[in-house]
């Protein structure tokens, strides 16, 4: 069951960085309407093991787009 609830919030992650380019964690959470961070890097999860998304770090905030 957790692995399609990855699956659903990777899909509306990449959907949102689509849209939006390069976000933080906040905005990102923000977009997808999550409450949890563990529910939004569990769909990160998924999209770097995909090699979907690439991570940065800036300023202290994690800066999140799609390759």
């Amino acid at each position: 069951m957790l692995t399609e609830k990855a699956g659903v919030i990777a899909g509306q992650i990449w959907q949102a960085l689509n849209e939006n380019g390069k976000m933080t964690q906040k905005e990102l959470k923000k977009a997808v309407k999550l409450k949890a961070d563990k529910d939004l890097f569990l769909g990160l999860g998924w999209l770097l093991r995909e090699d979907k998304v690439e991570t940065s770090e800036s300023e202290g905030e994690l800066l999140i787009a799609l390759k």
